[in-house]
């Protein structure tokens, strides 16, 4: 062993000088600092520098694509209201296709956007006259009189929500005829997706949670995001390799049976291998983090907020700060695996009690660790895929009975409840005993959140409310979870239909609301509720920042 230490040889410029100096034993046995760990740091240095010129590269990226959609967003407003003038033949040069058909059917895209745009403008002011007209009436009209006044609100807003469901169902159609290219939202969403695929890790779960926002976001990028759900970026075999040896010690050939080098499923923080365990032969899921996430994840999130920050200011209409603010402490919860590994045998110990048919995969904890997850492989299917529903002889009413009774058991029952329930997430199979019924099999418990008893019991009585059209019951309810004002909007939000229902049928004494609905498509109904969600998306931001979610 060699020790540096930091003496003063300045002086000992000569062989005498060097000999007079006196080292005592007590010097010579305490080294200062040693090679060996001086490397050791140069070595973590140096390891840091290419994630970091990765992370600078993905952030570079997310900037030039926000700015691309920013500048296509603003140019065909532009081309929209004066398509004569010279920047708008540039924006079709440079952003729309040149595509015959497209170029044949011109004059209907402008049309249909244009009539978008105006039916967009006339809802939010129907929405607006319709609700503000409560609080303009000072008591003194006729209540019969006011009472039509306020059906026929209904009804002209209704009227318009439908016209605008045609509308965009129109645009659709022709731009799936035209070519999608030539669809501003279709553009932009799949940039967005390609951003989320190339970067990975961290946007991609972003994508996956903008995927789900479909009161807020143009029907364009649900489609489009929606996908990586299914077909999210997978690592390298030998990534794979590298992870498994650093958590468990070995390699995974050593470790297991007839590994699988290709991913059985790929996800956004992490991939599932398949393999058979060497003492039991049973089949194996081995959920494997993507090699360097718990590293870069920080470092993509203050980049992705720092845009988004930006983007605030910059757009009046652009509101989705908070997905940054909702990932970043619950993140490094999904990114440990011994976390997820004990969340599932919370939800399946509190499961096997309810008697409800649902199976939580086993966690084998010999081969798991923090950036590796092992558990009794399930088969089953996803819960929306109703081919497969259909051919297992699966009644959807019974699927759709178990799956509410399985969330509604861990929210009021337990109190511990899964917080990432997407499609991938909740699967089905014919149940092994029990001919032609459902079994769900529910996966990916990395994000839990606990909810206290005085919140389950509000919430409990706030679903009451809504179920018996009980105006003053959802109200007291709902001022007892921090909203007051915004009580039909958060009703409403929970039940994906209008809060007029639930108004008209206190008045009715119906638990029926299919007869309620002015409206005979569900497409206008969506475009109402769509409307109050961005006209309010100010108010349920800071809504959502006290419900727990």
């Amino acid at each position: 062993m060699y020790y540096l230490r930091s003496y003063e040889l300045t002086q000992c410029s000569t062989t005498e000088n060097v000999s007079n100096f006196n080292l005592s034993s007590t010097q010579l046995s305490t080294p200062l600092i040693s090679i060996e760990s001086v490397a050791n740091e140069i070595k973590q240095c140096c390891s840091l520098i290419v994630p970091t010129f990765e992370a600078l590269q993905r952030a570079a990226r997310l900037i030039s694509t926000a700015a691309i959609m920013a500048a296509d967003y603003r140019m065909n407003a532009m081309h929209r209201q004066y398509p004569n003038l010279a920047v708008s033949q540039l924006y079709k040069w440079t952003f729309q296709s040149s595509d015959s058909e497209y170029q044949e059917h011109e004059s209907q895209y402008h049309e249909l956007e244009n009539a978008i745009a105006r039916l967009e403008k006339d809802l939010e002011r129907a929405q607006h006259e319709y609700v503000s007209s409560d609080r303009k009436s000072n008591g003194e009209e006729p209540i019969l009189e006011r009472t039509v006044s306020k059906r026929a609100q209904k009804e002209t807003m209704l009227s318009i929500a439908s016209d605008l469901a045609d509308a965009q169902e129109a645009l659709t159609l022709l731009h799936k005829n035209g070519g999608s290219a030539n669809n501003v939202h279709q553009r932009n969403a799949v940039r967005l997706l390609n951003l989320c695929r190339t970067n990975g890790g961290v946007y991609v779960k972003v994508g996956q949670h903008l995927a789900n926002l479909d009161l807020l976001l143009p029907e364009e990028y649900i489609q489009t995001l929606s996908s990586l759900f299914d077909d999210a970026p997978a690592s390298t075999y030998s990534d794979v390799c590298e992870v498994v040896k650093e958590e468990l010690g070995l390699p995974p050939e050593d470790l297991f049976n007839d590994f699988s080098t290709e991913p059985f499923a790929s996800a956004s923080l992490a991939q599932v291998h398949t393999a058979k365990c060497k003492t039991t032969g049973k089949k194996l899921a081995i959920k494997v983090q993507h090699k360097g996430l718990r590293d870069t994840s920080k470092g993509d999130l203050l980049a992705m907020a720092t845009v988004v920050r930006v983007a605030d200011k910059l757009f009046d209409e652009f509101n989705f700060g908070w997905i940054c603010e909702e990932l970043t402490p619950q993140l490094p919860k999904e990114l440990d695996f011994i976390n997820e590994g004990k969340n599932a045998e919370v939800a399946a110990a509190h499961l096997s009690k309810t008697g409800l048919d649902c199976v939580v995969p086993r966690v084998l904890w010999k081969f798991t660790n923090h950036r590796v997850l092992t558990m009794e492989f399930e088969e089953g299917f996803r819960a929306t895929d109703v081919d497969r529903m259909e051919k297992a002889g699966i009644k959807r009413g019974d699927v759709a009975k178990l799956i509410s009774s399985v969330f509604n058991s861990q929210i009021f029952q337990n109190g511990f409840v899964h917080c990432d329930p997407h499609e991938a997430n909740v699967l089905l199979r014919e149940h092994p005993r029990k001919s032609g019924k459902p079994q769900i099999v529910l996966v990916d418990h990395g994000l839990y959140k606990k909810l206290d008893a005085d919140f389950r019991e509000a919430y409990a009585r706030l679903w009451k409310g809504i179920l018996v059209a009980d105006i003053e019951g959802i109200k007291t309810a709902c001022k007892s979870l921090g909203v007051t004002k915004m009580y039909p909007l958060l009703a409403a939000m929970l039940t994906s239909r209008p809060f007029d229902e639930v108004i008209e049928r206190s008045q009715t004494r119906s638990f029926d609301a299919s007869q309620i609905s002015g409206s005979d498509k569900s497409g206008g109904d969506k475009a109402v509720i769509r409307g109050y969600a961005q006209r309010y998306i100010k108010e349920i931001i800071s809504m959502l920042d006290i419900v727990p979610r």
